[in-house]
């Protein structure tokens, strides 16, 4: 059991004197005295003090969990309101998305469709391809053919080897560019016909017709014979020198005389020509002598173009008589043109040209092997 008496209270170390000290204080209520005499032995109790810190640990704890029981409900509070952003914004971005989607799903739809049609033509490509490609080979042997045949005419008609040359040429490029084994054979005859073009002496047409067309229109400017006076009467045409300064003597008379002669001279005109019979055209014949001549020349040139070798050579001899006879041939025209003429007589414009027959025949037999394999 507990003892509930108080102990005694230690003597004072100074006790003052009984004089001072006060009245002793009245004796207490039993009930007072119970629970003064109680307080002092329940704080000396541990189990108290235990009660007592646990029970300010708890209200502690409490008033801490209550703290952030509140801060938890404001970041709760904070965070439902940014969910509450975020579901919006989500939802405008899902309403966007479905937008996009629904365009794309247009523009899906029409490309399937573009696609669909692209597959369309590009099936519709394909079948023509094939048949471009089963027609190649005819398309191909047929601008061959054709360039063979203008090779052909090109010999025959105006006698154009440099135009069969490159006819030809194109013919074999088309050949090269086909790379068919097939046409191999008919590529070895154009290549021989090719190189038999190629040996041929070549014959410059164009400049042998430039040079008649020079002569043709010189030919009006060509002075006749008859119209010439001899040198002689050049000489004597000359007005005597001037008197030196010694003959300031020289008498009048003389002088007048001489004048006289000279003028009388003038007066008379003597021509000679070298030649078995003259040559007097009246001056109407003239203008026909110069367009005889020039149809002379115009022949010579169509014989030319035409390479009649014997018709080009009569010509230019006619042409070149009748310039010695009737034109004064002292002139350096007349010389020129005589020169010309004379270059142009010494060529040589027949050529033996070779036909393309080889050729021809070639590409008929592969065309009729070809349609035969069919």
């Amino acid at each position: 059991m507990t003892d509930n008496s108080t102990p005694p209270l230690p003597p004072s170390e100074n006790p003052e004197p009984a004089a001072a000290q006060p009245a002793a204080a009245a004796p207490l209520p039993p009930a007072a005295s119970a629970s003064a005499s109680a307080a002092p032995s329940a704080w000396r109790n541990p189990w108290a003090i235990v009660a007592v810190v646990a029970l300010g640990l708890a209200g502690w704890q409490w008033i801490e969990t209550r703290l952030k029981l509140a801060d938890t409900q404001q970041e709760l509070a904070r965070r439902l309101s940014e969910s509450e952003t975020a579901g919006k914004e989500s939802r405008a971005l899902a309403n966007q998305a479905q937008e996009q989607v629904a365009a794309l799903q247009g523009k899906f739809g029409a490309l399937e469709a573009k696609v669909a049609e692209s597959q369309s033509q590009q099936a519709t490509l394909e079948t023509l391809y094939q048949d471009l490609a089963r027609n190649r080979d005819e398309w191909a042997l047929a601008e061959i053919e054709q360039s063979v045949t203008l090779a052909a005419q090109q010999l025959q008609l105006a006698g154009n080897i440099g135009g069969a040359v490159l006819a030809l040429q194109a013919a074999d490029a088309r050949l090269a560019g086909s790379s068919r084994p097939q046409f191999i054979g008919l590529r070895k005859v154009l290549n021989r016909d090719l190189d038999r073009l190629r040996a041929l002496p070549q014959v410059d047409l164009p400049g042998m017709n430039v040079r008649l067309e020079n002569v043709i229109a010189a030919v009006d400017t060509l002075p006749l014979a008859v119209d010439v006076r001899p040198r002689d009467e050049g000489k004597a045409k000359e007005a005597p020198p001037p008197a030196p300064a010694s003959a300031a003597s020289f008498d009048f008379w003389q002088r007048l005389g001489l004048d006289f002669w000279h003028e009388v001279r003038s007066l008379v005109r003597i021509q000679r020509f070298d030649r078995d019979e003259p040559v007097l055209l009246a001056p109407g014949q003239a203008f026909f002598l110069r367009e005889n001549l020039k149809l002379r020349l115009l022949n010579a040139r169509l014989a030319l173009l035409s390479r009649d070798q014997g018709t080009f050579r009569n010509e230019l001899k006619y042409a070149q008589a009748w310039i010695e006879r009737y034109f004064d041939a002292r002139d350096k025209a007349a010389q020129t043109a005589l020169g010309a003429l004379k270059q142009l007589s010494a060529s040589e414009i027949s050529i033996d040209l070779p036909t393309l027959n080889d050729s021809l025949a070639a590409i008929k037999t592969f065309k009729l092997g070809k349609e035969q394999r069919k």
